[in-house]
């Protein structure tokens, strides 16, 4: 089933996709003809169930998530084939990961293109939910025009490169809770306590929740959050930093 869709439309998905700057002719030359078939597919990446509950990007994220693995192997085994099969899938956790996918989702600047229903347009909670869900379903569209990840990997690998090489140098900054976590381990710690207080009712207030940790009874760190995931995550950050600074960690 497809959606028909005006010119209007159709030239702002294929200026998007060109914005993408994928090196690839075959790609190059879809959207200089504005193959019908394959733009419709690409609307549908950008329409949210809320907008239509038939024809949405459900599918092609479904889809999207499994190229998205399979690029991201494929693109660690050509830049990484010392690295153990626990380091690749640390490593590939990372740079598929639903924060990952917002931040791409964000710099393409895809939100411009997703088309939503009344309810999902005034939910700001799900905004970057949503951002990283048509991102995913984007994957899944490019990889549906060849059947390859040819492209996917086109587009992503310089991408990737500059996000693997953060994390291999950093890699607390990404996984601050677990790295914490080992660190106590290590010294026959007690896990980290994590105690959350809500400063304010106001979603998407990014200092909603303040948390601090505590490392056997003593208060190590607080850090703030619009969540109390992030509120978490942000005080492991700022501990291993200052363990770092003191020569502890």
């Amino acid at each position: 089933m497809t959606n028909i869709i005006n010119a209007e439309r159709i030239d702002q998905i294929t200026t998007f996709l060109k914005s993408l700057n994928i090196k690839s002719k075959r790609f190059s030359e879809i959207i200089r003809t504005q193959n019908i078939s394959v733009i419709n597919d690409f609307n549908q990446a950008f329409i949210h169930s809320s907008e239509n509950k038939i024809i949405n990007y459900e599918k092609l994220e479904f889809f999207g998530d499994a190229v998205l693995r399979l690029a991201a192997s494929n693109f660690i085994e050509k830049k990484y084939p010392q690295m153990s099969v626990g380091e690749r899938s640390e490593l590939r956790a990372q740079i598929v990961s639903d924060e990952w996918l917002t931040k791409l989702g964000k710099k393409i600047d895809i939100e411009k293109l997703i088309i939503q229903g009344p309810k999902a347009i005034g939910d700001e909670n799900s905004k970057n939910t949503i951002i990283g869900e048509a991102t995913e379903a984007l994957i899944g569209a490019i990889y549906k025009c060849f059947n390859s990840i040819q492209e996917v990997n086109l587009w992503l690998d310089d991408i990737w490169e500059e996000d693997s090489e953060n994390f291999l140098k950093a890699p607390y900054k990404f996984k601050s809770k677990t790295v914490l976590q080992e660190w106590c381990q290590s010294k026959g710690f007690d896990l980290p306590v994590y105690k959350i207080i809500e400063l304010s009712k106001k979603n998407g207030d990014p200092n909603r929740f303040s948390c601090d940790i505590f490392i056997e009874g003593l208060k190590e760190s607080t850090a703030s959050g619009k969540s109390h995931k992030q509120a978490e995550t942000n005080a492991a950050r700022v501990l291993i930093e200052k363990l770092i600074t003191i020569g502890k960690f």
